[in-house]
């Protein structure tokens, strides 16, 4: 069948299921497994195609749709980061993709332009910060930064800003997307030259493994809060099928759901910055250890886990 054909056949009830206006899971489960079979289908005949792509974030919606109707013994606290979360990164891959390009993007940009301008690095990190590094570091402790400010207080600081942070990456998407990459830009170049600082004084590897203990948690928290962001400049600028309204209030929702399920992770990583890294001393083998610990974990949770529920779910074809 061709692909055209197959659309026409197929439209009127794909646009009748995304509005999701079902009262019970029976019937929700349904239209769960006629997607399903349709992307099945999709994915056999037109595989690259566009029709795949957006059956494949239909039959996200309509499971996670499901389970939130699904009466379970789990409170909704646990559904919520079991089920909900995933499949919102799930369904909105792409955003998550194009913050990570756009994150990355400007990280090199911060490093190159801090290799080929000397004055660039205390420019974007500022004098007084530079010069503490230095005199840290004529000390024989380079990152002593860390160990300055009482835990707690620290701690304490570092989640408040960390969610400040992710909350403006967001909101500022409003600004149809271009505040958030604003944002990301603004981070990533502060990276990129902070980071390129101490490679150029000999502190690469040492830097990677005291400073991407939290760091890890950290960044991949705002590159996330960025895809939050660019969710909700999308949702005006591409409302799709839905109209634009009913499209920004969908896209806000997701984005505020993933900012909340963000939470912990910087909670975490503030954890980690004030009670862990100021240990510089800590065996390698251990920093590493905490480093690839997060970095599995984002992976796992973001992109795998998402993609192993659905597959689970159209295999079994109930719940």
């Amino acid at each position: 069948m061709r692909e055209a054909l197959f659309v026409k056949q197929n439209s009127n009830k794909w646009e009748i299921y995304e509005q999701m206006q079902v009262k019970h899971p029976d019937e929700l489960a349904e239209r769960f497994i006629e997607i399903t079979d349709d992307l099945a289908f999709s994915k056999t005949f037109y595989p690259k195609s566009k029709t795949t792509a957006y059956l494949n974030g239909l039959a996200a919606r309509l499971h996670q749709s499901l389970y939130i109707n699904k009466k379970e013994q789990t409170s909704r606290f646990v559904t919520f980061w079991k089920l909900e979360l995933p499949l919102i990164f799930y369904e909105y891959r792409k955003q998550l993709l194009y913050a990570f390009i756009f994150f990355i993007t400007f990280v090199v940009i911060g490093a190159f332009s801090a290799a080929k301008d000397d004055t660039f690095v205390r420019l974007i990190l500022g004098d007084a910060y530079v010069d503490m590094t230095n005199a840290n570091i004529d000390k024989g402790d380079p990152f002593g930064v860390y160990k300055k400010m009482d835990p707690f207080m620290m701690f304490l600081m570092i989640a408040v800003n960390n969610i400040k942070v992710s909350c403006f990456a967001f909101l500022l998407g409003i600004l149809c997307s271009v505040g958030t990459v604003v944002l990301l830009m603004y981070n990533g170049i502060m990276l990129g030259s902070f980071q390129y600082y101490f490679f150029s004084k000999g502190l690469g590897l040492a830097s990677v493994m005291v400073i991407w203990v939290h760091g890890t948690l950290e960044i991949a928290a705002i590159i996330l809060s960025g895809a939050a962001g660019l969710i909700l400049g999308n949702s005006l600028l591409f409302p799709g099928t839905y109209t634009r309204l009913i499209s920004f209030k969908r896209g806000g929702k997701d984005g505020v759901k993933i900012i909340i399920g963000l939470v912990p992770i910087f909670i975490a990583a503030a954890l980690l910055e004030s009670f862990v890294t100021r240990h510089t001393e800590m065996p390698t083998w251990l920093s590493g250890l905490i480093l690839m610990g997060s970095l599995v974990f984002l992976i796992w949770y973001v992109i795998i886990y998402p993609r192993k529920i659905l597959k689970n779910s159209a295999l079994n074809g109930k719940y």
